[in-house]
């Protein structure tokens, strides 16, 4: 029997790396034809913060000894500039050449997808652990755990939003791999790491800086668990039932003991190794805009631009309609609502699920991306390819083929509306925002129904704990 289950654990890595060394491939072959499918120019796909070809702009803006933000052309970190600035321009034969940055934007997904990959191995070893520690692995014995691992990642490296993000000629593969940077760096107790890649994420697009809660609860905790006051009982029955105020918690044992004390060591160390990161960028960029302005016009031009939503271009988004039909007067009123909006959402959701820091990543980029200023496909790739993490703890998920359908229905809809409103004529504004409301609403229902999924899954838990000890 161990040998036959040797033998399936070996079929079903060579499967994940065939599958993912496929998408590699499928990939290349697509970025040879990157300028014939002209992804670059899509709404979609690339975003005033994220396009190359407005960094390839600014570089040569650059090169003329003029400042990078001149004009309202380049609004993103002047390193991201200096690094992927000479690949732009870059001549294979004689002809300009995107294909050393199509490369670039494939190893970030293919180093994406192996972290997230890593990190889903750890929630199953930990999951099992769990129900082990809390007396209920012979319950769930008949129930096959599922590599949720293997699976995110290869519905990171096949989701068709990251392989347009790939080949779309943006920044969107390297923002992504950051933040699975920070995930993993996190969950694998790396702290030097999970600060690196929080800090970076941050600086190249702002929202991520609202990771640094379930960052905390990661280093603090450890990975997702069942409610931690499960874990309580559980040790103080291990205890022979003494009280709480008897029984020395440290020193019972067992292991899952762990889970109710919060590391605060660990966080302090997570703060320093950020604010080093933190001031080694600042320099980096003090001494790249030095002759430009200054950090203050980097500030300004990059995360200004973006509170601010100064660029109406179309997008997947729904900021861009709202401020082009509002009144200039209430106009700072509601880019106060809409930014704060986020912020309201945090404590409520940390409070709720800070025993799910994994799961609590998800669902912030998710509301990240609804209302974010300058969405794209990249952000829904991401968060999308996290949900599959909990693909066992969400198993009783509702409406799963209605979003299914819902944001196929919205991929193909949105390039035909915006077709139909500046190319043909024969459409408006409203056509296209009326994509974009839809796919709103779509990631409004998959984050209430992920969420109650899950909490659903503690319940059941909790339900069975009681009635084991009964």
């Amino acid at each position: 029997m161990e040998e036959n289950s040797e033998i399936g654990s070996k079929r079903k890595k060579l499967g994940f790396w065939k599958w993912a060394i496929a998408s590699v491939v499928f990939r290349l072959i697509l970025s040879y034809f990157s300028k014939n499918l002209n992804l670059s120019s899509r709404p979609e796909v690339s975003t005033p913060l994220t396009s190359l070809r407005r960094l390839a702009e600014a570089y040569w803006l650059k090169q003329l000894s003029m400042s990078p933000y001149s004009g309202s052309m380049y609004h993103g970190s002047p390193l991201l500039l200096s690094i992927l600035g000479p690949l732009t321009v870059k001549k294979i034969e004689g002809q300009p050449s995107h294909l050393l940055c199509s490369l670039l934007s494939v190893v970030a997904d293919f180093v994406s997808a192996i972290l997230i990959r890593a990190t889903g191995c750890s929630l199953v070893t930990a999951h099992g652990h769990n129900l082990k520690s809390l007396g209920l692995d012979k319950l769930f014995k008949d129930t096959e755990i599922l590599p949720s691992g293997d699976i995110a990642a290869l519905v990171y490296l096949w989701n068709p939003f990251t392989i347009i993000s790939c080949i779309g000629f943006n920044t969107s593969p390297i923002e992504n791999l950051f933040v699975v940077l920070s995930l993993y760096g996190a969950s694998a107790g790396q702290i030097p790491l999970a600060s690196f890649g929080w800090v970076v994420a941050s600086h190249l697009s702002l929202y991520p800086l609202v990771l640094v809660i379930p960052v905390i609860f990661l280093l603090g905790y450890g990975l997702d668990a069942p409610p931690r006051k499960l874990f309580f009982q559980s040790n103080l029955r291990d205890g022979e039932g003494r009280s709480a105020d008897s029984v020395d918690l440290k020193s019972l044992p067992n292991k899952s003991i762990k889970t109710t004390f919060f590391s605060w060591r660990r966080v302090i160390f997570f703060f320093l190794w950020s604010s080093i990161w933190i001031s080694y960028l600042l320099i980096l960029c003090a001494i790249s805009m030095k002759e430009h302005g200054g950090l203050g016009e980097m500030f300004k031009r990059t995360y200004g631009f973006i509170l601010t939503v100064k660029d109406l271009s179309p997008n997947i988004g729904v900021l861009w309609y709202f401020f082009a039909e509002v009144f200039d007067f209430f106009r700072k009123f509601f880019l106060i609502v809409f930014h704060v909006n986020i912020l309201f959402m945090i404590l409520p959701l940390a409070i709720r699920l800070n025993h799910r820091p994994c799961f609590l990543v998800f669902v912030y980029l998710a509301i990240s991306s609804m209302l974010k200023s300058y969405p794209s496909v990249g952000d829904s790739a991401l968060y999308l390819s996290l949900l599959v993490l909990f693909v066992n703890e969400l198993a009783e998920m509702q409406f799963s083929f209605f979003l299914f359908c819902g944001y196929v229905g919205v991929s193909l809809l949105s390039p035909v509306m915006h077709n139909l409103w500046i190319w043909r004529g024969t459409g408006n504004a409203n056509f296209y925002f009326a994509t974009a409301m839809a796919y709103a609403c779509f990631q409004i229902i998959l984050v209430v129904e992920s969420v109650s999924a899950m909490l659903n899954y503690d319940r059941k838990i909790r339900k069975i704990c009681n009635s084991a000890k009964v």
